[in-house]
């Protein structure tokens, strides 16, 4: 499975942003996928998750409420909705796919190259 990010870009703090991470390979409807995130000089972290069939969906705790994880199978893409964007949320944000349902970036065997997202105070 090859993923490709995009969507990233320079908002306002309270603004929004759509990622989208489009998937090439007959396979993707198999796999779970998750968004983490990498700010300046920090470890990557999970973000959110969501089942290969869309039943569920896991966030971290400080995006509940305002990030939305969703997927089209037919088109192979996963979303990341992004509302009431903070400063803290700045990061370069990668999808990923794996066979587990999981949070941990070990369990992640697909990588994609990532996109920025910057939200000015």
């Amino acid at each position: 499975v090859q993923l490709q990010a995009s969507g990233g870009g320079l908002v306002q703090a309270g603004g929004s942003l759509r990622l989208a991470c489009a998937a090439s390979g007959r396979t993707f409807s198999s796999y779970n996928m998750g968004w983490f995130r990498q700010a300046p000089g920090k470890e990557r972290e999970f973000v959110a998750a969501i089942g290969w069939n869309g039943d569920r969906t896991l966030y971290r705790d400080s995006v509940k409420g305002r990030f939305t994880i969703s997927r089209d199978n037919a088109k192979r893409t996963v979303f990341l909705q992004m509302n009431s964007l903070k400063p803290e949320d700045t990061a370069v944000y990668y999808c990923a796919a794996a066979k587990g349902f999981t949070v941990f970036r070990a369990g992640y065997d697909y990588w994609g190259q990532g996109t920025q997202v910057t939200v000015s105070s």
